[in-house]
């Protein structure tokens, strides 16, 4: 398998197509259950059939492109990711994963490789949870395992639920309340899902790939919110105030403390307070703000420490509301569950790229990913992260085309050794 290489030109294509469709200046949109997802989709099941893939698509959406192996009776192995991106990003992260995973199939039958197992390029729904409040939407359906409540969350930008934007789409919202599933765990020999390190890491260190230990799990109150009093800012003591900005700033500071306390610690966390604002109706320079609203994200690779932040953040806040004269509401919380890698995956991967004599490193995830889904269901995976050079999740998103083959040259040889 000396000569088996990934032809960077085929990469760039794809990208350049995802481009041409998706931009929404300053970045890219693709819409979970949208217009741009849709799109993004249609191409990858037309790059796979012109490589000769079998398509087939299960109620949620998902897409699977499996290339034959010399024998069907073996479950196959699955590489691949998700096509949507959060508003205004960039256009590798995830896309990445299904276009390197076509990419390493093109390199096998340009090679004229027949792999043993068949390969499958998975393309997942929804992996961005920005679109709909719940974790891993898409691959969670594809193993029946999508709660029917979810189908009723509403589409951040449109407001109309999952399930409406599914039937627009022609799929089978009713397949996935039931739990109707496609993939089986037992079918799946082990998959790996390349993407973009969301981080510097690999950057900093001069590595083009690292191989992924664990996936952080979390949990999240997306609309918390704290109550005070409105008052005028020059006639209330600080005694008699109950001022939710600085009652906030509090919980704020306790957090900090805790993550730094972790840290020193050797405890893996990251403790992520976002979208603070006061009431734009009520709120004026000369009142003490009676509310502010804000959002929590925490995670870690370790339930013990999860729960440590949790009860934690439950003493914060009742020590402040007493202290303050304030009130806490939280809210919904969601979130998901941490999860271990396969070391014979990683190892394997290892292997290969010393034999190749490429950079890597191993490291843990602390975004979550689709590959969670299947970990989770005892399916042996693990990720290659690909250096990036601007993080993710932002319009200026970067990656070296020859990286990405690189993550793909491994995969290529993985899925082909005998």
């Amino acid at each position: 398998m000396t000569g088996l290489a990934i032809d960077p030109d085929f990469c760039e294509r794809l990208f350049a197509e995802l481009l041409a469709f998706s931009r929404d200046a300053p970045g890219v949109t693709r819409a979970a259950y949208g217009v741009g997802e849709e799109r993004a989709h249609a191409l990858m099941r037309a790059a796979g059939q012109a490589l000769g893939l079998t398509a087939e698509t299960d109620a949620a959406g998902n897409l699977f492109l499996t290339l034959a192996g010399r024998d069907p009776a073996l479950a196959p192995w699955m590489v691949g990711s998700h096509v949507d991106t959060v508003p205004h990003g960039g256009n590798f992260d995830g896309a990445a994963g299904v276009i390197g995973g076509l990419a390493a199939v093109e390199a096998l039958r340009r090679a004229g490789i027949v792999p043993a197992r068949p390969v499958t390029v998975a393309v997942f729904r929804a992996e961005e949870s920005v679109w709909f409040p719940a974790s891993y939407v898409g691959s969670r359906a594809a193993f029946g395992l999508l709660p029917p409540e979810v189908l009723d969350l509403p589409r951040a930008d449109t407001g109309r639920s999952l399930r409406d934007h599914m039937a627009e789409l022609g799929l089978r919202p009713e397949a996935v309340a039931r739990g109707e599933r496609l993939l089986d765990p037992a079918r799946i020999h082990g998959f790996v899902e390349m993407h973009i390190e969301q981080g510097p890491a690999l950057e900093a260190a001069g590595i083009p790939v690292g191989f992924v230990t664990a996936i952080s799990g979390s949990f999240r109150y997306r609309k918390a919110a704290c109550f005070g009093r409105y008052g005028h800012s020059g006639a209330v003591t600080r005694r008699e105030r109950s001022d939710a900005v600085f009652a906030l700033a509090d919980l704020i500071t306790g957090l900090d403390a805790l993550w730094g306390r972790l840290e020193a610690e050797g405890c893996p966390a990251t403790i992520t307070l976002g979208e603070v604002a006061t009431d734009p109706v009520q709120h004026a320079f000369a009142k003490i703000p009676g509310e502010v609203r804000f959002c929590l994200d925490v995670r870690s690779t370790e339930p013990s420490v999860l729960d440590r932040v949790e009860a934690a953040l439950a003493e914060h806040v009742a020590a402040i509301a007493a202290a303050r004269g304030v009130r806490f509401v939280l809210g919904e919380r969601t979130g998901s569950t941490p999860a271990r890698m396969s070391p014979v995956l990683v190892e394997a991967l290892s292997g290969h790229a010393r034999r190749l004599k490429m950079p890597f490193r191993t490291m843990a995830s602390g975004a979550g990913h689709d590959t969670a889904t299947l970990a989770g269901q005892g399916v042996p995976s693990t990720m290659i992260f690909i250096r990036n050079q601007n993080g993710s999740h932002n319009p200026d998103e970067a990656m070296r085309i020859a990286d990405l083959c690189a993550a793909a040259t491994l995969v290529a040889h993985l899925v082909a050794e005998a």
